[in-house]
């Protein structure tokens, strides 16, 4: 969960119910622990990119007794993710890999894939609010399995991008770093400061 996913959940009644009926939601950005904090509540920030990341380590760890699928990105990223990941961790057992680009029946091949491989963990990279929609229409085919949204934690996996280094990360300033990566990403930029001056709104309306 992160400001841009919040503000568009206030626009979009289906991804504000596939939020409200996930299992687990981590604060992902600086907005959200700052909103927390307004409401007394004390809670660290855990980026998807970190969560996925200790996933895949236990299921590296595990091999075969956790098999994994790796579904989104493009097509020539995909690939250098799963073997960023296949490289550190030998016994990792990816059983289902799909780039995010494929058509109506490819997409049905892949929900065939799941349902028959049953993986443990389900890691989907297809963008807010796309690949919330995606997880709540077919999370019944894997009901055991952990599905997670991961955004472009491909693209870092694959060395396509950078992450910002720790200690930005740590001074909640990370989406100044992908900023400076992506100016394109500028539009999307202004949904954190939209969104602080509707928490610290809602802060002083309850005082």
């Amino acid at each position: 969960m992160n400001s841009e996913m919040i503000m568009q959940a206030n626009q979009d009644p289906q991804l504000a119910s596939i939020i409200q009926q996930a299992d687990l939601v981590a604060a992902d950005g600086a907005g959200v622990t700052l909103a927390l904090k307004l409401n007394g509540i004390k809670q660290q920030r855990y980026a998807g990119i970190d969560l996925g990341a200790a996933l895949l380590k236990v299921a590296g760890k595990q091999g075969a007794d956790c098999p994994v699928a790796f579904y989104g990105g493009k097509p020539a990223i995909l690939p250098k993710a799963v073997n960023f990941w296949q490289q550190q961790f030998p016994r990792l057992s990816v059983v289902i890999q799909h780039h995010g680009y494929i058509t109506a029946a490819e997409q049905e091949q892949l929900l065939a894939e799941l349902q028959a491989q049953q993986p443990r963990i389900i890691l989907v990279a297809l963008g807010i609010p796309r690949q919330e929609v995606w997880i709540s229409a077919h999370r019944h085919l894997c009901p055991r399995s952990i599905w997670l949204g991961v955004g472009g934690s491909f693209d870092v996996w694959s060395g396509t991008k950078a992450r910002a280094p720790e200690l930005i990360q740590k001074l909640n300033m990370e989406w100044l770093f992908r900023l400076a990566q992506e100016p394109s990403r500028w539009r999307r930029i202004l949904v954190l400061p939209q969104f602080v001056l509707l928490a610290i709104q809602e802060w002083w309306q309850k005082k």
